[in-house]
């Protein structure tokens, strides 16, 4: 049995009813759709490439031990490929309030923790598959490594071939279960500390750069010193509700290329325009006021490439929503994701998360569900950006034509943004609690503004023609490409 990583079990242990802790994504392809057991059949197929999938998570009494992976002797592939049809007209409006009631939907810890969901029924020749997968198992980066596992890279591909018989592997029996788990509890920490020197050497090899890592220790503590819009935050119910807005990717390198930066500072900025128009619309705008964003930051390196588990790092930034012009917003965003780089301030949260490895796993749990329930202003949302294929995909022959990501959101963290690039296009994935339902709109509308006021200067011409959106209310084409 394989025992989950730290952060793995973290990402385990924090979901309870009103916090599911799944990641993913909506595919639209060009029709006609599949049958169902088309579909159930190439996932049949393609399941050996990805052993996860067929694996049930075990825990023991009072987690005395880290949770296990094992074979599900019981899998049954209905279970996970499932069908829903678009309700009537089926247009986007109907698409977006089915997927949400679906991502609201925890997944069934029985069982392997993922679903894929053939979705029928929409307008344009259209179908999708909506992507459920926990956190537990993989972040957003594996995430779209895995999807190229799954799916095809040329339209001619055929059909799949016959699944190879899958043999589950049996469970050792209590002895070897207990000796595995007591050495585990033993080896774990002392090698967690023994690590700890070999990850500051790896991750910050010289002199020069332990200093800055400490210089920007100092800056980090600045900010968060600064005044966040707390009312963002608030406990969070079971219901969900989801958006996207998208652009093009040549857009986002235009206006990079204006300015400096990369695409993420360019994204950033957008999102920081978003959350100042629902501050504005809610009348909590105010000087010198930001919002702050936990941000990933994957450090999986190229040979993990596939891998089913979290290799992620994070920052905290904050976004200027107070700076009222659009260039100044960027710049100010630029220049604060290069110093935490420059300073490798991402080192932080790895040393962080390495060294609960040592923590006992019944302390692991009660310090992750502490941890993301207790009331809290520090951190207002959660933005992601993970870099998708730049070449299409296929689905029986079908193409996939556009990504909308999906990003769990926390205890007192509301809302949440995932963006995921495919092909030329940008989607930015707007997850909310229910009770932010009003927000979700102004916030899309106001990335789409974000993206739009900063074309002019990087085109040299007149405004061009604005991003495609989708809110709350449905105003988008989502299923034009």
């Amino acid at each position: 049995m394989e025992r989950m990583t730290t952060l793995d079990a973290g990402f385990f242990f924090a979901e309870h009813a009103s916090v599911p802790m799944h990641l993913g994504a909506l595919a639209v392809f060009e029709g006609p759709a599949p049958s169902y057991r088309e579909l159930a059949n190439l996932y049949a197929a393609r399941l050996c490439r990805v052993p996860r999938y067929r694996q049930v998570v075990r825990t023991a009494p009072l987690q005395i031990f880290r949770p296990a992976w094992a074979d599900d002797r019981q899998f049954a592939l209905g279970h996970h490929v499932r069908r829903a049809a678009v309700p009537e007209p089926g247009q986007a409006r109907q698409l977006h309030d089915l997927a949400g009631k679906i991502y609201a939907q925890p997944l069934d810890r029985g069982r392997p923790l993922w679903e894929a969901w053939l979705l029928d029924g929409m307008t344009a020749g259209r179908w999708a598959i909506l992507f459920k997968v926990h956190h537990c198992l993989v972040d957003g980066v594996g995430g779209a490594d895995l999807m190229t596992e799954v799916f095809d890279l040329h339209a001619d591909s055929g059909p799949p071939a016959q699944p190879p018989a899958w043999q589950p592997q049996p469970e050792p029996a209590l002895a070897g279960t207990l000796a595995s788990g007591l050495g585990d509890a033993v080896t774990v920490p002392l090698r967690v500390i023994a690590g700890v020197p070999r990850l500051v050497r790896r991750r910050l090899p010289a002199a020069i750069d332990r200093a800055e890592f400490a210089r920007g220790l100092t800056g980090s503590a600045r900010r968060l010193m600064m005044p966040s819009a707390s009312c963002l935050n608030g406990p969070i119910g079971p219901g969900r509700r989801w958006a996207w807005t998208t652009t093009g990717l040549n857009t986002v390198r235009q206006i990079r290329s204006e300015h400096g930066g990369s695409v993420n500072d360019v994204v950033l900025a957008a999102v920081t325009r978003g959350f100042r128009d629902v501050l504005i619309e809610r009348r909590e705008l105010s000087d010198g006021l930001i919002v702050r964003s936990l941000i990933p930051v994957s450090i999986r390196c190229p040979e993990e490439r596939g891998v089913a588990t979290n290799r992620l790092s994070a920052v905290l930034a904050n976004l200027p929503v107070a700076e009222s012009d659009p260039i100044r917003r960027l710049h100010l965003v630029k220049d604060q994701m290069q110093q935490l780089k420059r300073t490798n301030q991402a080192v932080g949260a790895e040393l962080l998360t390495h060294m609960l490895g040592a923590t006992p796993p019944g302390l692991l749990r009660l310090g992750a569900r502490v941890a993301f329930q207790l009331p809290q202003s520090l951190v207002q949302t959660m933005t992601t950006n993970v870099p998708g294929p730049p070449f299409p995909l296929y689905v029986l022959g079908r193409k996939m034509m556009q990504v909308h990501p999906y990003a769990p959101i926390g205890d007192n963290v509301k809302i949440a943004v995932a963006i995921f690039s495919y092909l030329n296009e940008l989607s930015f994935g707007i997850t909310a609690d229910a009770s932010s339902a009003a927000d979700l709109g102004v916030l899309a509308r106001g990335i789409h503004r974000g993206l739009a006021e900063l074309q002019p200067a990087a085109r040299g011409t007149a405004r061009p023609r604005p991003a495609r959106q989708q809110g709350a209310a449905g105003r988008a084409a989502a299923l034009r490409t």
